[in-house]
């Protein structure tokens, strides 16, 4: 198939947030002096880890609702059935289990609350699901310190703030970790593989291909090109739309149990709070936009984002002597590219609008010179 030069621009301009990616980790690769044995395996680690979170952001996308920064509820749900695992002293891969099915309730409840919301914000989703995401941390921090010991009991000493109540800042999660990361584990040209936890996520994307072929899938398609189309054709939109956002978050809530058994320590009242943003940035990378995104986008993304962060602190000190530069670039790229895709969307958007207007003005000519 022959390229033309329209093409390959439209290409290009369509991809751009991808494109500097790959010309970034060119240049950093080298500069950081890793080995690729080193680095496929931290990128093998990194797809494992973040790849269960990523993929519960296609659901919303898919349904018209945009990146959905109330992901961060999911794992706040996540977090909290943690907690109470740790507690119940329940280890290994039943804990993990026992992790997921307690974070379904919590996950339900947090993402019919955002959904609802977010009907009442319509056109405003990714702003009002961070805002959300804000909130609803404050009410997480103040059940996590104040209602754990006093209301709901802690029996974990270990656990618990030397004051009797609230849970401290770091929990060691020894029980679960590396559970599902070492349960079927094959080394290759002395990289480990989790084979294990790919299974897993690889039976999470075989849930979102099956998902989007289902009657709920296409309503949420549906859905997501046309609010008025849908509704006259019988759809019931605001009910599709709130449970597209109570799935992204029970995924959310099962990706972080992964997330989580993978690092083996719950940061209590931090680690949520990146998560949503750095997944966004990731998929975001992988050449997804706020209204389409697919599943090679999310692998795609984890590879480009988690490389740029593997080898900018490394690449920053061997060129300038300073490690922390690299530091401070990586997380002010995250914000980058958030900020560069949603403009370049934007400018899309106008540009196709005009592009539509222009080919109707055309019509409009050609029927009256008829």
């Amino acid at each position: 198939m022959k390229i033309t030069k329209e093409t390959f621009i439209k290409l290009f301009r369509n991809n751009l947030v991808t494109v500097m990616f790959v010309i970034i980790c060119a240049f950093g690769i080298p500069l950081s002096g890793y080995s690729a044995n080193y680095l496929i395996g931290e990128i093998i680690v990194r797809i494992s880890r973040n790849s269960f979170l990523i993929l519960s952001l296609l659901i919303p996308i898919m349904a018209g609702m945009g990146l959905n920064f109330g992901m961060t509820l999911g794992a706040m749900a996540g977090e909290i059935a943690l907690i109470f695992v740790t507690d119940w002293s329940v280890v290994g891969i039943p804990a993990m289990v026992l992790a997921c099915i307690l974070s379904v309730p919590f996950s339900i409840i947090l993402g019919t609350i955002c959904g609802r919301i977010l009907n009442k914000a319509k056109g405003r989703e990714m702003v009002t699901s961070y805002i959300i995401g804000f909130f609803m941390n404050g009410v997480y921090q103040l059940f996590v310190l104040y209602a754990m010991g006093p209301i709901i009991p802690i029996k974990n000493k270990a656990l618990v703030l030397p004051r009797g109540y609230g849970i401290r800042n770091t929990v060691n999660l020894i029980g679960i970790r590396r559970s599902l990361d070492d349960l079927i584990k094959v080394r290759i040209s002395g990289v480990s593989v989790p084979v294990a936890t790919f299974l897993v996520i690889a039976v999470a994307c075989v849930f979102i291909v099956w998902f989007r072929k289902t009657k709920l899938g296409q309503d949420m398609r549906a859905v997501g090109q046309d609010l008025e189309v849908s509704s006259a054709a019988g759809i019931k939109v605001e009910n599709t739309r709130v449970v597209s956002i109570v799935l992204s978050t029970v995924l959310a809530g099962f990706g972080m149990v992964l997330y989580l058994q993978n690092m083996g320590t719950l940061n209590t009242y931090n680690s949520h709070t990146q998560i949503g943003m750095f997944s966004i940035a990731a998929i975001l990378v992988g050449g997804a936009s706020v209204n389409k995104a697919s599943i090679p986008n999310v692998f795609l993304g984890v590879i480009l984002f988690h490389l740029m962060f593997i080898v900018s602190p490394m690449a920053g000190k061997n060129l300038i002597g300073q490690a922390q530069l690299g530091e401070y670039f990586r997380v002010f790229v995250s914000y980058g590219v958030i900020t560069l895709s949603l403009v370049l969307y934007e400018m899309r958007k106008k540009r196709e609008a005009n592009d539509s207007a222009q080919l109707l003005e055309t019509e409009q000519e050609g029927y009256n010179n008829d």
